[in-house]
């Protein structure tokens, strides 16, 4: 929701807004324990202004007006308050009070905040809550009692401005973080200490996997480790689609301002596009695909019996982020996709559709990633074309989502501007979302362009086109890629597969015999004969997170073996060909 919804101030929500009974009970847990640390905060300090407090994904926070800045000893001191809160029991009282009575009520408290958000608010009336001696402006829903928020942390203080404008004060912003038990409350603060161990940028750093440069803001320098695991993933996916039917193309990354404004992205999406004028002529870097994939469908005179055309296209794009919220790999201004168009007929929605759930199904597999569909719908608006096209596109899409038995959220008004869209929401190692794969259902940008094929009857008919990512973002998928693994990469998609480490100068020599016979079957080898300990050579390869390291002495030279040591630990001694057998075996993998 978004965070004028979250103001509580002016609707009020129940059970049946709730995807499931468990969201609706963390909502108003959240919600509750926000007014708990309002609560709190007012007994430090009597001469808080207090704005807003909504529950968020994972905690909740209240934005507050202070007589000084807050410190990290204060969340202590808050947070000692909010037990004894919570350990009263106090009921949620709620009260319906005229819009006068409100606005004496908080205007003799010095509630500011609260008098604007009360003007505001529609009709005559409002909502209130009361612990203890703590009222606030709100709609609800809260939990019966306050002790029932007993599972708490307060985690951090930012600045934030009063209603998101920089012409407003700036308040104090505490987060904080609740959930039902202590265990789930536990696990949640270890996952988040753990994120930040896991930080792609942090790793991406450690591991030489890639670089950011203030001349080339929203750009990633991929180093040669790096480029290993891009590449690799996107030959994974040439090869996937190619079984599924997918030819791929390569279009130009300028093209004429025209054809943007024939699609009909330069009116909904210019501001989001890097434009270049060349002397009496308007240009801009490509964002999307989908404009020159019609004009290559459009090429020539096309038959239904060529449809499902399936193109895909792994080419640059560029997009203008601004430059606060390019963060990483997760927000970039130029990327690639593992980018598809599909053009087919009104009657092979549903099966395409099929095919594709399908073929997202099997890639997360191969990740060991859960996943949730979303259903986006249409922003009344911001969106191009027929609202009974939009209807039947709809349709459909729910129609393909439930022939399939999947389970399904509505995500209204969410949809891009030409058509709706099945998003899948990943699940990583941390249990945090993130959105990747989309099914996005256009009967629009056809129409603009003049798309037509021969029908059956060899009269003109419009395709629908579908636009289709299974990764998403190669930039974006492998940031969450990075944090899923922690860096210990599967040895499919590892840097370096394999590190042989020679005990002394003595064995340097069989230790490259080995290196060499792991090298001709294509895997990424490393050899360290350094002149030092092997602990610390074992050391450095851990510290890379190698898959496997491969330590020859005198013995395993004479005996035409390796001692292996996985990231688990030492496994023993095995033969030199079994042993590439196996590994050979482990890096053989296909979705």
């Amino acid at each position: 929701m978004s965070e004028e919804i979250n103001s509580d101030q002016d609707i009020a929500l129940g059970p049946g807004d709730f995807p499931s009974e468990r969201d609706y009970r963390l909502y108003c847990l959240r919600h509750s324990s926000s007014h708990i640390m309002a609560a709190a905060v007012r007994q430090i300090f009597p001469e808080a202004k207090f704005g807003i407090g909504p529950p968020i994904k994972n905690g909740f926070y209240y934005d507050m007006q202070l007589p000084r800045a807050l410190t990290p000893d204060d969340l202590e001191e808050i947070e000692r308050r909010m037990r004894e809160i919570v350990k009263q029991g106090y009921d949620f009282a709620q009260e319906t009070w005229s819009k006068e009575k409100a606005l004496e009520f908080f205007g003799s408290h010095d509630q500011n905040f609260k008098a604007e958000l009360i003007a505001g608010i529609p009709g005559g009336s409002v909502s209130t809550y009361t612990i203890g001696d703590f009222t606030d402006l709100c709609a609800g829903p809260h939990v019966r009692r306050t002790g029932e928020c007993k599972h708490f942390k307060l985690t951090s203080i930012a600045g934030a401005y009063w209603r998101g404008s920089e012409r407003n004060p700036m308040l104090q912003r505490i987060y904080g973080t609740v959930w039902p038990t202590r265990e789930e409350l536990d696990e949640y603060l270890h996952n988040v200490e753990e994120a930040k161990r896991r930080d792609h940028r942090k790793l991406g750093r450690e591991l030489e996997l890639f670089m950011i440069h203030e001349w080339a803001p929203g750009a990633i320098f991929w180093l040669p480790k790096g480029t290993v695991i891009y590449n690799t993933l996107q030959d994974k996916m040439r090869r996937f689609l190619f079984r599924n039917g997918y030819a791929e193309v390569k279009g130009p990354v300028l093209a004429s301002s025209e054809l943007y404004k024939a699609s009909g992205h330069w009116a909904h999406y210019k501001e989001d596009m890097f434009i270049v004028q060349e002397e009496n002529q308007e240009f801009a870097l490509k964002p999307m695909n989908c404009p020159e994939a019609m004009l290559m469908f459009n090429a020539k005179r096309r038959s239904y019996r060529e449809l499902p055309l399936r193109l895909s296209e792994q080419t640059v794009l560029h997009r203008n982020e601004r430059a606060g919220a390019l963060a990483g790999l997760t927000r970039v201004r130029q990327f690639q996709q593992d980018d598809a168009h599909v053009f087919i007929t009104e009657d092979q929605i549903g099966e395409e559709v099929h095919r594709m759930l399908r073929m997202v199904d099997r890639v997360y597999r191969a990740f060991e990633m859960p996943y949730r569909f979303v259903l986006s719908t249409r922003n009344p608006e911001k969106f191009m074309g027929d609202v009974a096209l939009w209807d039947k596109a709809e349709v459909l899409l729910q129609e393909a989502l439930e022939s399939n038995k999947l389970e399904y959220q509505v995500a209204k008004a969410e949809a891009a501007f030409y058509g709706p869209k099945i998003d899948q929401m990943v699940q990583d190692s941390l249990k945090r979302e993130h959105q990747l794969a989309t099914i996005q259902l256009d009967f629009q940008q056809p129409r603009n362009l003049g798309l037509v094929y021969a029908n059956e009857h060899n009269t003109e008919s419009v395709p629908v086109m579908v636009h289709r990512a299974i990764y998403g973002s190669l930039e974006r998928f492998i940031g969450v890629l990075i944090e899923h693994y922690g860096g210990a990469f599967p040895v499919w998609l590892a840097p370096t597969q394999a590190k042989v480490l020679s005990i002394s100068e003595k064995t340097a020599d069989y230790a490259r015999q080995v290196y060499e016979r792991l090298r001709s079957d294509d895997l990424r080898v490393e050899l360290d004969a350094r002149d030092d300990k092997i602990g610390a050579k074992i050391r450095d390869a851990q510290m890379e997170k190698v898959p496997y390291m491969l330590v020859v002495g005198p013995k395993e030279a004479q005996s035409g073996t390796v001692a292996v040591r996985s990231r688990k630990g030492d496994e023993g001694a095995a033969a030199l060909e079994d042993f590439a057998a196996r590994i050979k075996s482990e890096t053989d993998f296909d979705f």
